[in-house]
């Protein structure tokens, strides 16, 4: 028998095998991550594993793809369910991007502690908005939603298997190879030829509606490593002559605690793919959709360290505007300035999530533990643990997504956009759309919880 787990990260293996051997620069970017996690933990030793371990770090991706209605997005869902994965945060990359990329967003992936340290494999999954006018006129939308209703991604045995792991927890051996064999395959990029025309007609709006609407199947668009380093792998790649992109998205490099998450690619590739022309000829082309990324993840923010990030950011803009400069250098002396500069201070301040464990072997001295966490801290009672943020962020997500796309296209903005949010989206997948904030919340007062029935405490720590 395969438990969801074992299948999550089977799969998670295969995905990236296969994705190896359609972008062989992703290969490369998979044995730099590796040979610069190993030279960070021979020069750091056990703090290099402060934030997951080496094994974990090594093994993990995360990847992308794209749908274009709420009906395939249901399917995905459950594909993904089968995989114990759940639908986690909602992303309007629409508002997010300066350029057209008429997506909203939610990523899947495990939800427990236990469940993560297993297997940590999350997919960032993104859905065509046809109905936002500011991408698609009428006719456009109806010829649209024409094509994506008329198209299949995954055939009903896929999802007859997955709804029986899902609704199961497991599959016995022979039904779960043939689940991985037909999830997989499900993302392979097609060799069908694509309709010219169309494809450049909706090109035109953006290339990230062609590359969902323009194409009958849909594939995986990047899959991603994590690396301990992310600014010495950005250097280690443009040495071997790989073009990456010019910035490594997120919060810059600073002398305090890496927080939320950090990524950049490389550009994607010109990749062969055939075209029928309007008079019925196949011809070869080529299309720029899909690169390889990496990230470096940090700790999970309380929503009053998001605001102050976001408010960063904010400022960030603001100064480079004003007074030009590098931005690099003007996000890290904002947060010098701005933010704590120790775990200490970051988890005294609330604005960080972490786990709080009773310290080993603390030699008894007749004393009681205080009632607030940071007596209990600051007396050696306790040690905190940081959370591993393993969510996204929209205006990074829609970086890189720009980054990789070739114009700007098409958006009107004398016309009001669509509103999607977190419910809508629920109602989409079949399923909720957890909020993150209260995903880490819940872990860190567990933890809280089992500290104090550790120390004997009448009731868990105050802030």
């Amino acid at each position: 028998m395969f438990s969801q787990w074992q299948l999550r990260a089977a799969f998670a293996f295969r995905l990236s095998e296969m994705y190896g051997r359609e972008v062989p620069a992703y290969t490369t970017l998979v044995d730099v991550s590796r040979e610069v996690n190993e030279d960070v933990l021979r020069a750091e030793g056990a703090g290099a594993e402060r934030l997951g371990s080496i094994s974990r770090v090594t093994a993990e991706r995360h990847g992308a793809i794209r749908v274009g209605t709420p009906d395939e997005l249901n399917q995905v869902a459950r594909i993904f369910g089968a995989l114990g994965m759940r639908p986690v945060g909602f992303y309007d990359l629409r508002e997010a991007a300066a350029s057209a990329v008429p997506v909203v967003s939610t990523a899947f992936r495990p939800v427990d502690a236990d469940e993560l340290a297993r297997n940590p494999f999350r997919v960032f999954t993104s859905m065509l908005t046809p109905a936002d006018p500011r991408f698609f006129d009428t006719e456009l939308r109806k010829r649209l939603e024409r094509f994506l209703a008329e198209r299949q991604l995954f055939p009903p045995e896929l999802l007859a298997l997955a709804d029986r792991a899902e609704a199961e927890g497991e599959l016995p051996d022979v039904e779960a190879e043939c689940f991985l064999h037909l999830a997989v395959q499900a993302f392979e990029l097609s060799t069908e030829p694509l309709d010219q025309g169309w494809y450049e007609t909706l090109e035109r709006v953006s290339a990230v509606a062609a590359d969902i609407g323009g194409v009958r199947s849909t594939h995986i668009n990047h899959l991603t490593p994590r690396v301990l380093d992310i600014d010495e792998l950005y250097r280690r790649m443009t040495e071997r002559g790989i073009t990456m992109i010019d910035t490594i998205q997120g919060p810059p490099r600073w002398s305090g605690p890496d927080i939320l998450l950090r990524q950049t690619s490389f550009r994607a590739l010109a990749e062969p793919r055939p075209m029928r022309t309007a008079d019925g000829r196949v011809i070869s082309g080529a299309l720029r959709v899909r690169f390889g990324e990496v990230e470096a993840r940090g700790i999970a923010l309380t929503r009053r360290g998001r605001v102050l990030y976001d408010d960063l950011l904010t400022r960030i803009d603001d100064r480079a505007a004003k007074d030009g400069g590098d931005r690099q250098e003007i996000a890290r002396a904002l947060w010098e300035e701005n933010l704590p500069a120790t775990e200490r201070e970051l988890a005294a301040s609330g604005q960080a999530f972490f786990t709080y464990h009773a310290v080993p072997g603390r030699p008894g001295d007749g004393s009681r533990p205080p009632a607030d966490l940071a007596g209990l801290l600051d007396q050696g009672w306790a040690e905190a643990r940081p959370i591993v943020y393993e969510d996204f962020l929209p205006r990074s997500a829609a970086g890189i997504f720009q980054s990789n796309l070739s114009d700007q296209g098409s958006r009107n903005d004398s016309l009001s956009a669509v509103r999607y949010d977190s419910d809508w989206l629920s109602g989409a997948v079949g399923r909720e759309v957890l909020d993150p904030f209260s995903l880490y919340e819940r872990q860190q007062n567990r933890s809280l919880e089992q500290l104090a029935r550790e120390l004997d405490m009448p009731g868990p720590p105050t802030a």
